[in-house]
């Protein structure tokens, strides 16, 4: 297996609680994330999950099911992944002075059996495409909440 560890650092104009209250609704980013094509609510077990569906820049499709393991509203969501991905992901959200930055930390592997030979010769091309997506979606949210998106991009 393939494994990534990406941290990516948006910054919006706008209340903690609105961008919150945002995130943790993962079946609405369809309407505001470009590249990502569906999201399902699953069945409660031991915490929210989810399964997604995105489509890559590249191209490829990305399937795996996420549950929270850990919400402290409004300032932490982290989940578990498996499925295409499997790993953990965590947004951490701090606000000051009317401006909230958003953490994401994305540590995962790959588990396609297409994806793992692939990546020694285009790992930089996943890379990218994960950027890319990421970028998509701090556009998208701020257009959601109707804030300026101050920056996006990774650490």
């Amino acid at each position: 297996m393939a494994d990534y560890r990406f941290v990516t650092l948006w910054r919006l104009a706008a209340p903690i609680e609105g961008v919150h209250e945002a995130l943790r609704e993962p079946c609405r980013w369809p309407d505001w994330w470009p590249g990502l094509c569906r999201v399902e609510a699953l069945p409660r077990g031991e915490g929210r999950r989810y399964r997604f569906l995105w489509r890559s820049r590249l191209g490829y499709r990305l399937r795996f099911e996420a549950r929270v393991t850990r919400a402290e509203a409004p300032r932490l969501i982290e989940a578990e992944v498996r499925g295409d991905l499997e790993g953990l992901g965590r947004w951490t959200l701090d606000e000051a002075q009317g401006i909230t930055r958003v953490r994401y930390l994305w540590r995962v592997r790959t588990t396609p059996r297409w994806m793992n030979l692939a990546a020694p010769l285009v790992r930089p091309l996943f890379v990218w495409s994960h950027h890319a997506m990421m970028t998509a979606g701090a556009e998208g949210l701020a257009r959601h909440l109707g804030a300026r998106l101050l920056a996006a991009g990774r650490v």
